[in-house]
C-alpha cells in the first residue's frame, strides 16, 4: 500500500532510530529498577526523543510514573512546570508531545496533560502514540467525578481524523451521555456508527498503526459485498461483542456505554429497552444522573422516530380523521414525557441552561404558557438561547394576557438583533405586530406587519392581518 493512503501526516520511524532508542529504553528500565525515577524518566524521554512512536517505552515509562506516585514521588514545582514549559515554546510539535510527558510522568493522573499529549502526538503524526494514550485519556476523563465534554470531542475528533471509527463512536458516547439533548452530537454519533460498520476490520490485524491499515484496500473490497446484509448483521454483531464485554466488567462506564449505545444504533425497541434497563441499574447503583439522562435521549428518540411514522401515515392520509385525532393525542403526550425528562435533567444539571430550554418549550406546546415564562426567562440568559427563549417568552406572555410586557420583550429582541429578514426576525416582527394589534395601536401593528410582508408575502397570514387594519382589501 503506498504511502498516500495512510492519513495525512504518518510520521514512521527509521529501524537505525528505533535501535538508538533502545540504548535509552533499557538504561531507563535498570536505574527504575533500583528507585531512581527521575534520572529513568529522563532516560526514557531522551528514547522518545528519537524513537517518539514506541508504545512499549511510552508505557513502561508511565509504569515507572505511577510506581514513583505510589512511592511518594511529588508533581513538579510551578516554576520548574514554567521553565519546562518556556523551554518547549515556539517548538515543533515532538518537542510539545515530550514537554506534556514529562510533565504527566510527574503527575500522572492529570487529564490536561494527557490532552496536550494527545493533541502534540497527533499534530506530529506519531499516531501509534495517539492510539496508546487516547484510551487512558478517555478512561481518566470518564472517572473524574465532573468528566469534562470538550476532552470528549477532542479526543474524538482526533480519532475520526485517523478514521478509527470505533474509538471515535466511543469518545463521542462519553460526549453524548453529558449532552443527551444535543441533537447535532446525536446525528454524529449515528454517522460515527455507520462508518464504523462500513469499516469494520481495516484495522485489526496491524500491531501497529502503519501495519494495522496495510491491509485497507483488500478489507474496502470485501466490505463492499453484501452491503445490506452486512449492515444488520454488523449491527447484531456489535451487539454481542459489546454484551460480552459489558457482562465480564458490567460496571466499567465505558464498556456499559458501548454495550448501550450499540443496543441503541439498531433503533429497534427491545434493544432500547434493553440499554434503558442497563442505563437505569446504572442510575441506581451510582446515582450519576448521566446514566438516567441518558434514558432519557433513548425515550425521546423512540417519540421522535413514533411522531415521524404517524405524520407520514396522516400525509398519506389527510382526510381521515381517526388518524388526526391519534395524532394529536400523540403529540400532547409526547410534550408531557418530554417535559419530564427535561425538568429531571434540569434539577440534575441546574446550571446548564439547554434544559431549562426545553422544558419551557414543551411547557409552550401544552398550553401552559404561564409557568413556561419564568423558565424562558431563566433560558433567555444563556446566549445559545438569548433570541429563541426571547421570542417564545414573547409569545407567552401574548398567550398568557400580558399584552405590554410582551410587546417590550419583542421590541428589545428587534433593537437588538442584527439579522434582518430571516425567520427569527420575521417571527419577532410578527408576533410584535400581533400584541400591537391586541393593543389597538394600529398604526404600529401595521408597519410591523408590513415589514414582514415585504421580507415574505406568504408568512402565516400577514397579508390577511394588513388587509383588515387598512379596513378591508384596500392596498
Amino acid at each position: 500500500m503506498a504511502d498516500d493512503d495512510f492519513p495525512k501526516g504518518y510520521q514512521g520511524i527509521p529501524e537505525e532510530d528505533q535501535k538508538k532508542a533502545n540504548t535509552f529504553f533499557e538504561r531507563g528500565k535498570s536505574v527504575a529498577d533500583t528507585g531512581n525515577y527521575e534520572y529513568s524518566i529522563e532516560m526514557y524521554l531522551q528514547g522518545l526523543g528519537i524513537d517518539p512512536e514506541n508504545t512499549e517505552a511510552h508505557q513502561q515509562l508511565r509504569d515507572i510514573a505511577l510506581r514513583r506516585k505510589v512511592s511518594g514521588g511529588k508533581d513538579l514545582g510551578m516554576l520548574e512546570k514554567m521553565k519546562l514549559k518556556a523551554g518547549g515554546k515556539g517548538k515543533d510539535d515532538k518537542a510539545n508531545m515530550l514537554t506534556a510527558e514529562k510533565m504527566l510522568a510527574y503527575n500522572p493522573g492529570d487529564v490536561p496533560t494527557m490532552l496536550s499529549l494527545t493533541e502534540a502526538a497527533h499534530q506530529a503524526g506519531f499516531y501509534d502514540t495517539v492510539l496508546w494514550i487516547g484510551p487512558i485519556l478517555q478512561k481518566a476523563n470518564s472517572d473524574n467525578k465532573k468528566p469534562d465534554f470538550n476532552t470528549f470531542i477532542k479526543l474524538k475528533d482526533i480519532y475520526r481524523d485517523l478514521q478509527q471509527w470505533k474509538l471515535a463512536v466511543e469518545a463521542c458516547q462519553m460526549a453524548a451521555m453529558l449532552r443527551p439533548d444535543n441533537m447535532d452530537l446525536a446525528t454524529e454519533l449515528k454517522n460515527l456508527g455507520a462508518q464504523q460498520t462500513m469499516s469494520a476490520g481495516k484495522y485489526a490485524s496491524g500491531r501497529s498503526f502503519r501495519d494495522s491499515i496495510r491491509d485497507m484496500d483488500k478489507q474496502a473490497k470485501l466490505l463492499d459485498a453484501d452491503k445490506d446484509v452486512r449492515s444488520a448483521d454488523m449491527l447484531q454483531r456489535a451487539v454481542a461483542e459489546a454484551e460480552v464485554e459489558y457482562n465480564a466488567d458490567p460496571n466499567e462506564s465505558g464498556k456499559l456505554m458501548k454495550y448501550v449505545e450499540a443496543l441503541v444504533r439498531t433503533e429497534k425497541e427491545p434493544y432500547e429497552d434493553r440499554a434503558i434497563e442497563v442505563l437505569e441499574e446504572a442510575y441506581q447503583r451510582t446515582q450519576q444522573f448521566r446514566f438516567r439522562a441518558n434514558v432519557g435521549r433513548i425515550r425521546i428518540n423512540q417519540l421522535n422516530r413514533k411522531e415521524r411514522s404517524m405524520r407520514a401515515d396522516l400525509q398519506r392520509n389527510p382526510a381521515d380523521e381517526e388518524l388526526k385525532a391519534e395524532y394529536k393525542a400523540f403529540i400532547k403526550s409526547k410534550a408531557e414525557q418530554e417535559l419530564a425528562e427535561f425538568s429531571l435533567a434540569a434539577e440534575a444539571y441546574p446550571t446548564d441552561m439547554s434544559y431549562r430550554y426545553h422544558m419551557a418549550v414543551r411547557l409552550f406546546q401544552l398550553e401552559r404558557y404561564q409557568d413556561a415564562i419564568p423558565v424562558f426567562q431563566q433560558a433567555r440568559q444563556d446566549p445559545r438561547f438569548r433570541s429563541d427563549a426571547g421570542i417564545a417568552l414573547g409569545r407567552a406572555f401574548l398567550e398568557s394576557g400580558f399584552i405590554d410586557e410582551s410587546i417590550d420583550t419583542l421590541h428589545d429582541l428587534i433593537e437588538t438583533y442584527e439579522l434582518k429578514g430571516d425567520a427569527k426576525s420575521k417571527e419577532m416582527y410578527y408576533f410584535y405586530g400581533r400584541g400591537l394589534e391586541q393593543k389597538s395601536d394600529t398604526a404600529a401593528a401595521l408597519k410591523a406587519y408590513s415589514q414582514v410582508f415585504q421580507w415574505d408575502a406568504n408568512y402565516r397570514d400577514v397579508q390577511a392581518r394588513i388587509r383588515r387594519l387598512r379596513g378591508g382589501g384596500t392596498s
